[in-house]
């Protein structure tokens, strides 16, 4: 799938054009390459014996702010990747309608592969791109 990749710090815009400044780290608009490759889907996973694809899981009710409020709980892969130092997750990045909403960092050995959100968005098409440091970047997607 094709991205603009920002050379500095892995974000990938995927709603067709690279930004005029990198949401993430700040870098310019020059600081983006566009891959055609830039992200790899459910369909390429049959190649690899990890599982990289993000597992979304919506709940509607949040137990800890209430109304208002749409729990997303992510982990990367059907099985759980592994988060060694020599193979990890090192980032997921969350967005609504194609759009960067948030970058959640990972250290390998000490975390899970994992992250959950706290959306105030009530519908829309949430998009999870998840970072390995060997296997490249990772999408699913889901409609709120």
């Amino acid at each position: 799938m094709k991205g603009f990749v920002c050379k500095v710090c892995g974000y990938i815009s995927i709603n067709g054009s690279a930004p005029d400044k990198c949401p993430v780290c700040g870098a310019p608009k020059t600081a983006f390459a566009e891959k055609q490759d830039a992200i790899k889907t459910a369909q390429d996973e049959a190649k690899l014996s990890e599982k990289h694809t993000p597992v979304i899981a919506v709940a509607r009710k949040c137990d800890l702010l209430g109304d208002g409020c749409v729990d997303v709980n992510v982990k990367i892969g059907s099985i759980e990747h592994p988060s060694l130092p020599e193979h990890f997750i090192w980032g997921i990045d969350f967005y609504i309608d194609n759009n960067f909403i948030s970058r959640v960092h990972l250290a390998p050995e000490k975390l899970h592969p994992a992250a959950a959100l706290h959306l105030k968005v009530m519908t829309g098409k949430l998009s999870v791109i998840e970072h390995c440091n060997i296997h490249g970047s990772w999408i699913n997607e889901e409609n709120l």
